[in-house]
């Protein structure tokens, strides 16, 4: 819906008469806490937490400002428009102005205005930009009266931080910088305002919308943290670290044995050959080799200070709230296109795993600070306070964690998409996808691929396939997913691949009619569709925007309606000669919006990764109506802080509910395995 034309700022009479009015808004606040390591709600919730400046700006009229440092504070009519259901209060990453204002007006349920709040942030990550408002505004083109000021970082720093007294600087100070610094605040709304503008044409659907308050309420939730574990774990780190970093100087005579160069320079000494590298991988080659006994010592300790997931103590003492929760660990639509979320703080998405079978003695060891009984029990401290950090997520007082996660998920959905019956029936039966490719490609009975039978050492070679060749990876994709660490040999690769593509042949074809439907889209601009009959939506691929001065995007609708964006799509040649999907996109390594190139593969692996995403969506907001409060959830798997009497009952339902058909794929087989705990683990 087209905005209404505002010649300027509507007076209080005249905002009263409006409906559907969308007021703009972008906020400059002081904290002593560091956002960036304490997070969005230890940051708000600081004794000294402020609102320094407010701009603001209703529908297309003139952006105003409130200087709150001059005794200025919010005009009644803009109160009521914020209190107003009828107007959408939009910022870039409202997250933060939606919690600011709640505190700042004392609210005392910040959720219950959050359904009038819509994000400018999702709105261009949904559309396939990124999170920082000023490289989203420039990948869209937007002139430099509309853009982020870049200038603004320093000012942040000068008035929104503590200074050296831990005060932050007066603007009476820095008269000049401060007039700056209010025209920053009122240009960032400008620049809001300008996306929103350009991405109105294709709206977040409204389902996202409501899944996104979801993912709001998870957070300002929180997950309780063992504060007892974490700061004996960094104290037991500490006096490791210590204890290794002496034996290493002892060792080597070096001045300083975490020195790379020194160590380097070192070993090749030692070993009278050239070591360049002290990489994960390459020290873990070297320990695989024949060594004198100093230099297998010095890489052992090496590897062991390096444990950088031990940090993740520290990460975690950094956000946890005055009530022993932390907050704000998931980002909304934080993956790239796909829609997944991604971890902030403490990053719980990527969690070191844990293997040792005696949890609880190394929990209480490490608790007790009692070195000697870890180094004894296990050996590598550092690897076993590693091992531990999932055990800091622990539940509510007196309640019990459920774990829960879909089965085999990603295999689920392309078997789904692609129509591979054999693969839907395995599914729909025993589940057992690994031994039941394994039998399919090698033409054994299924029964011989179990423990004591002869054609067990099958199952590691129908896994390793299943997990790496579902996108149209080869040997390399093998490789990566560590075949040769199951016992399997470099010449056996190929064949590999062969006989899982020969088995699978609706998805090899799934590629190929992906990508074909792709091209052709871009190629004419009409729609193409994959599967349409298999569901009410299939998957369709189309060309929108274009117009005015709106971005030109490739579109694939999923089965669930979302869309995945691919901007300014073109036609390209790859390194075989032949026709390939460009589009501009993030590049990994300069960060800046680029020309990157896809094919059939990993254009299915989007579709099927998002489409397991929203599997996902649906099992949490279920989870959630059910009354089953969610603190955490992490890929496919959900933490739930249950307070039931009978934990086992619980799971059995919240499983239950994780299989339930989804409406937009009722043929789609779900399954949902869990346990309960006491904290948080990889079981």
């Amino acid at each position: 819906m087209p905005r209404r034309q505002h010649a300027s700022t509507p007076s209080p009479a005249n905002l009263s008469e409006l409906h559907d009015v969308k007021l703009y808004i972008d906020l400059e606040t002081y904290s002593s806490e560091d956002i960036k390591s304490a997070g969005l709600y230890r940051y708000v919730q600081s004794p000294d937490h402020r609102i320094l400046l407010m701009s603001y700006a209703i529908d297309d009229g003139e952006v105003q400002i409130i200087d709150f440092t001059r005794g200025e504070t919010i005009p009644s009519h803009i109160y009521e428009a914020l209190m107003d259901t009828n107007v959408e209060k939009h910022a870039y990453n409202a997250a933060f102005e939606w919690y600011c204002l709640s505190t700042h007006l004392k609210l005392p349920d910040p959720l219950v205005w959050l359904p009038q709040w819509r994000c400018t942030m999702v709105h261009a990550l949904y559309c396939g930009y990124m999170a920082a408002l000023s490289t989203t505004a420039e990948a869209l083109g937007l002139p430099v009266d509309k853009q982020k000021d870049l200038k603004g970082n320093a000012l942040i720093k000068l008035f929104c931080t503590p200074y050296k007294n831990g005060a932050p600087v007066s603007p009476k100070l820095e008269p000049e910088k401060w007039e700056l610094f209010r025209a920053y605040n009122m240009q960032d709304v400008v620049a809001e305002r300008a996306v929103e503008d350009l991405l109105t044409s294709q709206p977040v659907p409204d389902a996202e919308w409501e899944l996104w308050r979801v993912d709001i309420a998870i957070n300002l939730r929180g997950v309780r943290l063992d504060t007892s574990l974490i700061d004996a774990a960094l104290d037991v780190y500490a006096e490791t670290a210590e204890e290794l970093t002496q034996e290493a100087t002892e060792l080597s005579g070096l001045d300083n044995p975490a020195s790379v160069r020194q160590l380097t320079e070192w070993l090749s000494d030692e070993l009278q050959e050239e070591v360049s590298s002290l990489r994960k991988a390459d020290v873990a080659e070297l320990l695989e080799s024949d060594l004198p006994d100093r230099a297998r010592r010095m890489l052992e300790i090496r590897q062991a200070l390096a444990k950088s997931s031990v940090a993740k103590y520290a990460a975690m003492r950094a956000c946890i709230g005055t009530d022993g929760r932390a907050r704000g660990l998931l980002m909304f639509y934080g993956a790239s296109r796909t829609g997944r979320w991604a971890g902030r703080l403490v990053q719980a998405q990527n969690l070191p795993r844990n293997y040792l079978k005696t949890l609880d003695i190394a929990r209480t060891f490490t608790i007790r600070r009692n070195i000697n009984a870890l180094h004894f029990l296990y050996g590598n401290v550092p690897d076993t306070l590693s091992q531990l950090i999932r055990t800091a997520f622990i539940p509510s007082a007196s309640n019990t964690f459920i774990v829960a996660d879909f089965s085999a998920i990603e295999a689920r959905v392309i078997a789904w998409l692609a129509g591979e019956r054999w693969v839907q029936d395995v599914f729909a039966t025993h589940g057992k996808i690994y031994e039941a490719c394994a039998a399919q490609m090698f033409g054994v009975d299924i029964a011989t691929i179990a423990k004591g039978q002869p054609n067990y050492a099958l199952r590691q070679r129908g896994k390793v396939a299943t997990l790496a060749l579902g996108y149209q990876g080869g040997v390399n994709s093998l490789i990566q997913m560590g075949a040769l660490n199951y016992g399997v040999t470099q010449d056996e690769l190929p064949d590999i691949v062969r006989r899982w593509r020969d088995t699978n042949r609706r998805i090899v074809d799934l590629w190929y009619a992906v990508e074909n439907a792709a091209l052709e889209t871009v190629r004419t601009g009409a729609m193409s569709a994959v599967n349409p009959a298999r569901n009410a939506y299939g998957v369709l691929f189309a060309i929108e925007g274009a117009e005015s001065g709106s971005p030109r995007w490739l579109t694939i609708r999923l089965p669930s309606g979302r869309k995945l964006y691919y901007a300014e799509p073109t036609i390209g040649v790859n390194r075989f000669g032949s026709e390939s999907i460009h589009y501009r996109d993030v590049s990994k390594n300069s960060r800046k919006f680029t020309d990157q190139e896809t094919y059939g593969g990993r254009l299915v692996e989007n579709i099927v990764q998002a489409t397991a995403r929203d599997c996902l969506a649906v099992a949490i907001s279920r989870l959630e109506a059910a009354g089953y409060p969610i603190v955490m959830h992490i890929h496919d798997e959900v933490v739930i802080d249950s307070n039931a009497r009978d934990p086992d009952a619980a799971l059995a339902d919240v499983r239950e509910i994780m299989g339930l058909p989804i409406p937009w794929a009722p043929e789609l087989q779900l399954r949902a395995d869990g346990f309960t705990s006491d904290y948080y683990m990889k079981d």
